[in-house]
């Protein structure tokens, strides 16, 4: 019996083989990415909203543009497949779980992220924390991504002082208090016409230089 996943692949090869949908025929990649990008965030939304009904919807979108990507790659390569990419997921989840498909045992979170980055690093063979970080990332999101790479190598970001300053302004450090800063900093922005998305990014991209120049690349 055919699954739903397997009609999913049936349905998208008909579309693109001749005789199908024009539309569909003339995508590639790149075409492609900037509705990977807004069903990410609307799977993101359905996910804020707590509406599972919504959610289901979402994914579906989602994974109707990993199998359009597959199908793409697939008539340059014919080894490209879904399966080849569930496989792809299946081995790498094995592989960097040892301590639940193989003897080794682990006990302590600290235990699991190492071996978790050991592991990465023998698969990925990069040379910096900073590899695998994308640059074109949200910039809060690329900075707290280096910023979290980066964590044992003592190698800050920006004043020391000043987080320490923040850290005295506010009673708590919780998820209420810290959106409350950032709106709070993305209004003194705007009173100067600053855009802060940018202005983060630049930083960053500084913060990431200084990192690899800490570990000689």
């Amino acid at each position: 019996m055919t699954t739903p996943i397997q009609q999913l692949v049936e349905v998208m090869d008909q579309l693109r083989s001749p005789g199908g949908c024009p539309w569909d025929a003339e995508q590639t990649h790149a075409s492609l990415a900037r509705y990977l990008l807004e069903e990410t965030y609307e799977v993101l939304e359905a996910m804020d909203l707590g509406d599972l009904d919504s959610l289901r919807e979402e994914l579906g979108d989602l994974l109707l543009q990993v199998v359009f990507h597959a199908r793409i790659a697939q008539e340059t390569d014919p080894e490209f497949s879904l399966d080849a990419i569930a496989q792809g997921v299946v081995d790498k989840l094995v592989r960097r779980h040892p301590h639940v498909f193989s003897d080794l045992e682990l006990s302590t979170s600290e235990e699991l992220e190492a071996s978790w980055t050991n592991i990465k690093a023998t698969e990925k063979q990069r040379d910096s924390v900073t590899d695998g970080v994308p640059a074109a990332m949200p910039a809060l999101q690329l900075a707290a991504q280096l910023i979290y790479r980066s964590r044992n190598l003592n190698i800050l970001p920006t004043q020391n002082s000043l987080k320490e300053e923040l850290r005295g302004v506010i009673s708590e450090v919780s998820e209420l208090q810290i959106a409350e800063l950032l709106i709070a900093t993305v209004e003194l922005a705007r009173e100067k016409d600053i855009d802060p998305e940018s202005v983060l990014r630049a930083e960053m991209t500084k913060y990431r230089a200084k990192i690899r120049k800490s570990e000689g690349l």
